[in-house]
């Protein structure tokens, strides 16, 4: 026999038993007012209510000839408790995953800054490059034209 955690697990495998569920959160509702929406027999819907039944989802009382059905929170109350375990892992899983995140982006931008930086080097050098061959070249001629002198 399964335990309670995976009745209620299959139990809300099936979207309309889900739906019952919503359903039944705003109130009682008797086997003909819950098979309205669905397109589906009466036999089906209680079919599925038998389903939310056994896993403890819902219960259903007996007033003369009607019997209400109502939402049992207990079971999804300890689904609840089963997921927040798991939620609390995943949201630090999360924030060490952000974290990382956020480290990249900060070496990205200083990488791009660096390189920016190099960029603005080399331009300058590129730019001075000229203005320095230029005196090179005059220096050159000079001392040339000294050597020519003598």
């Amino acid at each position: 026999m399964a335990d309670q955690l995976s009745n209620t697990f299959a139990a809300l495998a099936d979207p309309t038993r889900r739906a019952i569920l919503a359903r039944l959160a705003t109130g009682e509702a008797s086997v003909t007012e819950l098979a309205e929406p669905f397109e589906m027999s009466l036999p089906a819907v209680s079919k599925h209510l038998k389903v939310l039944e056994r896993a403890g989802l819902i219960a259903r009382g007996r007033e003369a000839q009607w019997r209400p059905c109502r939402i049992d929170p207990a079971p999804l109350k300890e689904i609840s408790e089963w997921v927040e375990a798991y939620r609390t892992i995943w949201e630090q899983r999360l924030d060490r995953l952000d974290a990382y995140l956020r480290q990249l982006r900060l070496e990205k931008a200083a990488q791009s800054k660096d390189a920016q930086e190099r960029a603005v080097q080399r331009k300058e050098i590129q730019e001075k490059a000229p203005a320095e061959k230029a005196a090179q070249k005059i220096h050159k001629e000079k001392k040339h034209a000294r050597n020519q002198g003598k």
